[in-house]
């Protein structure tokens, strides 16, 4: 099914953007999750509700991993799971904002072969499928090839900056920029916006997955915070932070960032 997994994802994306925008953001009903771990509103739900019935069906052999749905370790038997976040840039989205994103992923084997980052407010469209490049609206996207980190605009939270994440003891001078959708983030580093992306908190896999393989469909790098290939439908749904960018920043903030430093929100 691997072939028409990218179609797939696509539709439900496109629905998801038709239910979410029925809501306004700012008078959506609002829960603060427990422990927390952040807002819900009831687009989100109605999102998640959709896709849980729709993708599923369609792909019974699949496991099932959202932020909105309790999780079941019966994905962990499959090889092909859905990684979804319904809405990613929820507080964005309750703040009445246009900056926040469906993010629909396929994992295979622990590797994304199929991707969606949809911003229905944006009309912006980010696909990829594996082997098949990836795509900005319907038209071809590349990484940045800039070789000069002090040249570079890397999008990341300002507390990532902090000293004690850095080899030198102090981050390397590059431009800082922020979006609030870490799903949004990855796809301007696939678009070649921004020529590169990082956080060092763990990660959950909703977040990132389909960024993964967009990003590296359109020829960039993406690991964890210490340069390992990202590895998806863990036990434990979290990644240890995400670095994405093209080949040579990838490399140089790599090389410079502490490996052991510690955890921090993103």
């Amino acid at each position: 099914m691997l072939a028409t997994d990218l179609p797939l994802l696509i539709d439900a994306a496109l629905e998801a953007g038709k239910i979410a925008t029925r809501y306004s953001g700012t008078e959506a009903q609002r829960w603060d999750k427990p422990d927390g771990a952040g807002p819900v509103t009831e687009a989100d739900l109605a999102v998640n509700a959709m896709l849980e019935q729709r993708l599923p069906s369609a792909r019974p052999g699949y496991g099932w991993l959202s932020e909105e749905t309790e999780d079941s370790s019966d994905r962990l038997s499959r090889d092909s799971t859905f990684i979804i976040d319904p809405i990613d840039g929820t507080r964005s989205f309750a703040e009445g904002a246009r900056t926040w994103a469906h993010s629909l992923a396929v994992a295979d084997h622990g590797e994304v072969t199929a991707a969606v980052i949809y911003l229905p407010m944006r009309d912006l469209l980010y696909v990829a499928a594996k082997g098949q490049g990836a795509m900005l609206n319907g038209q071809p996207i590349k990484a940045s090839r800039l070789s000069g980190l002090s040249e570079a605009e890397i999008l990341a939270a300002r507390p990532n900056l902090e000293a004690h994440h850095w080899r030198q003891g102090q981050a390397p001078a590059f431009g800082r920029a922020y979006r609030p959708s870490l799903a949004y983030r990855m796809a301007l580093v696939a678009q070649g916006r921004f020529d590169g992306m990082l956080t060092l908190r763990s990660s959950w896999e909703w977040d990132i997955a389909a960024g993964d393989l967009i990003i590296r469909e359109a020829g960039g790098v993406c690991s964890d915070r210490t340069g390992q290939p990202l590895k998806f439908n863990n036990a434990h749904p979290q990644l240890n932070g995400v670095i994405a960018a093209g080949a040579e920043i990838h490399s140089q903030l790599s090389e410079q960032l502490d490996p052991d430093g510690p955890g921090i929100g993103k």
